[in-house]
């Protein structure tokens, strides 16, 4: 099985099976698989993903402890493919999604991820969470990385190269402590020397349905606090300090005080949690696997 697709999910059925229907129609040549994570729904996605599996091969499960980085732990246990490209529930990828993917690696072997555009479905949903460049850039061993250049919702890795960094940290990612789970694990990857790139070929729809200023901004402070606990992480890696603590300088001189107020409220908490962690590995407690 050379191609995996993940798809996390947690009581989000109707959007779940519109994503679902949406993937009935890629049309790629090569045998794939579609792993799909329940991260412990309570509604009707159980049942969604059955109505499902006479068209699509799906591999389920079900991972009970909240958290995307958990529930994408989770996916890379039990996927098999060499290639491992993620989207979202309320995602709809574009019928050449997969090749476009592929052919990416194909045509860099020293790869270890990339991401892709992701347009807005609905015209009356918020222009948020989407990424809409259509030129190519390239991203070097030790390189900053830009949070919001690629999305968790259009983003693919080689198998190798997640292993290398011990897959996705457990405390980010939606129903963790932080989100940005995505970004992390993709710094991470750059940390360890593989190259990244975004290339807007492979294409993602978003269907968010976020239409008040009030989800908007709700989910803006979210992702300062992510981006906070994001840097922190990074600067704690000695071969990563100078860069980011370079970028998130430059960063809080162009933004608002109070999103700098929250990404440092961000950052201290995961100081905080790393700490308490720590104390905790090194006194005998049992504790979360570590990630690094």
């Amino acid at each position: 099985m050379q191609l995996s697709l993940v798809i996390c999910t947690r009581n989000r059925a109707s959007q779940l099976a519109e994503c679902l229907r949406s993937l009935t129609k890629l049309q790629y040549p090569d045998p794939w698989e579609l792993v799909i994570i329940d991260n412990g729904s309570k509604d009707e996605t159980q049942e969604v993903i059955n109505s499902f599996k006479e068209s699509l091969l799906i591999k389920s499960v079900v991972e009970p402890l909240s958290g995307l980085g958990r529930a994408h732990n989770r996916a890379m246990a039990i996927s098999q493919g060499d290639i491992v490209a993620f989207t979202d529930d309320d995602c709809y990828p574009a019928e050449d999604f997969l090749s476009a993917v592929v052919r990416c690696f194909e045509e860099d072997p020293r790869l270890g991820f990339i991401g892709g555009r992701v347009l807005l479905y609905d015209p009356e949903d918020y222009r948020i969470t989407i990424q809409e460049k259509a030129s190519r850039k390239d991203l070097h061993p030790g390189d900053f990385f830009p949070p919001g250049l690629i999305h968790g919702a259009n983003f693919a890795c080689r198998r190798k190269a997640l292993e290398s960094v011990n897959g996705f940290d457990d405390r980010f990612g939606p129903g963790a402590f932080f989100v940005c789970e995505d970004v992390d694990v993709m710094a991470r990857m750059l940390g360890r020397g593989w190259p990244g790139a975004y290339d807007p070929r492979p294409v993602v729809y978003h269907h968010h349905g976020r239409r008040t200023d009030e989800a908007a901004r709700g989910l803006g402070r979210q992702y300062d606090k992510g981006r906070g606990a994001y840097y922190s992480k990074c600067i704690l890696n000695p071969e990563l300090r100078t860069v980011y603590l370079q970028s998130w300088y430059r960063a809080m001189r162009r933004q608002s005080k109070g999103t700098t107020f929250r990404e440092l409220a961000g950052g201290a908490e995961f100081l905080v949690r790393a700490a308490v962690g720590q104390f905790f590995q090194t006194s005998g407690t049992p504790r979360q696997r570590s990630v690094r």
